[in-house]
């Protein structure tokens, strides 16, 4: 039997967004430095910063190398993220598929 998951009140946060708003300014440093420590180009950063690109496995591990943290945070954070964007486009489409029991 499907458990109901609560609904809750905002939707899950893009990494670019704890980037962005959290991690960033406690650093203090350019985000022309971060890239550059990242390993990556300045529109790369940008572009998960502004949420336009999603932090992959490899982007998980450089920032998660970088910030101390590992990758899994960022890998949970984009996949809430994709999961309930995935949920907004193909609800109905969902619900209209059967769930199946094992016999």
């Amino acid at each position: 039997m499907a458990r109901k998951v609560p609904k809750r009140g905002l939707p899950p946060m893009h990494p670019g967004e704890l980037l962005r708003e959290e991690i960033l300014p406690a650093i203090g440093r350019p985000k022309t430095e971060i890239a550059k420590l990242l390993g990556v180009s300045r529109q790369t950063l940008y572009d998960v910063l502004m949420e336009r690109q999603p932090v992959t496995p490899i982007m998980a591990l450089r920032l998660g190398k970088l910030c101390g943290n590992g990758p899994d945070l960022w890998l949970n954070l984009q996949k809430r993220c994709d999961l309930h964007q995935a949920q907004q486009e193909l609800g109905e489409k969902i619900k209209n598929i059967p769930t199946l029991e094992v016999a």
